[in-house]
């Protein structure tokens, strides 16, 4: 089976991607990639894609990762109905009644109660 994913190059702090069409068993750093396809820089969000590519291995079954469904949506391709997107992440406060926020304010003491004192 095909994944589609993202391939980290670049120097260190600085990333640049290769999205590349490889086996899904393989790891990404291995260097057997089937096509590479696009590129994506994270620092200027600059991506570049060969939609043909693209929809030839999307058509042929390969499994986009979500990071790079991500970034085929945003540049205008569509994605085969059977693709799943992942669930999003609902994150909730552990004790949302300890959060200061959430706490009742304390009464500061007027002028006319601190001045008869």
């Amino acid at each position: 089976m095909l994944a589609i994913r993202m391939q980290r190059n670049g120097r260190a702090h600085l990333p640049v991607y290769r999205i590349v069409v490889q086996e899904s068993q393989r790891h990404p750093l291995s260097g057997r990639v089937v096509a590479e396809v696009g590129s994506y820089n994270p620092e200027t969000k600059q991506t570049t894609l060969d939609k043909e590519k693209i929809e030839f291995y999307l058509k042929n079954g390969a499994q986009p990762s979500s990071r790079v469904a991500f970034v085929l949506e945003k540049n205008g391709i569509t994605l085969p109905a059977w693709y799943k997107k992942p669930a999003e992440k609902h994150k909730s406060a552990k004790h949302a009644d300890k959060l200061r926020k959430n706490q009742p304010k304390e009464e500061e003491p007027s002028e006319a109660e601190s001045s008869a004192e």
